[in-house]
């Protein structure tokens, strides 16, 4: 087996997009991305997609954090305002923990707390439980 933080690991998108899982806990994430040139789009911010990529790993980590394989069902995401070069960080709240379709907020801050976006999302949680130990 494992952890669920080893196995959001293999989340190969988020990985080559240089996101990282910093702490997962019941109900709570937190992740990281450092913005490079490579994040950015032709007006010279960090592209949405990107932005979206960082709170999507940070909804899967809460979603799963209670060991029963859950899936997106769909996702919202407001861009308030842009995101330039350096880390950026996404904190993942689950605001109601239903048995099968958890709700879950996450948002997107930089390093001096400026709220860049935010992601609501709600998921599908099966009854198949992970193949996870423990969560870190």
């Amino acid at each position: 087996m494992g952890t669920l933080r080893e196995m959001l690991a293999n989340d190969r998108f988020a990985a080559n997009a240089g996101v990282e899982l910093l702490e997962v806990q019941p109900g709570y994430a937190k992740a990281r991305m450092l913005v490079t040139q490579n994040h950015l789009n032709a007006g010279g911010v960090c592209q949405g997609g990107a932005l979206f990529t960082l709170a999507d790993l940070a909804f899967a980590a809460v979603a799963n954090s209670h060991h029963k394989l859950t899936l997106s069902l769909n996702a919202c995401i407001s861009f308030l305002r842009p995101a330039r070069e350096g880390y950026i960080y996404a904190e993942a709240f689950e605001t109601f923990n239903h048995p099968r379709a958890p709700f879950i907020e996450v948002r997107i801050t930089d390093e001096e707390q400026s709220l860049i976006a935010v992601l609501t999302s709600s998921g599908y949680r099966k009854s198949e439980e992970l193949a996870i130990d423990s969560l870190e």
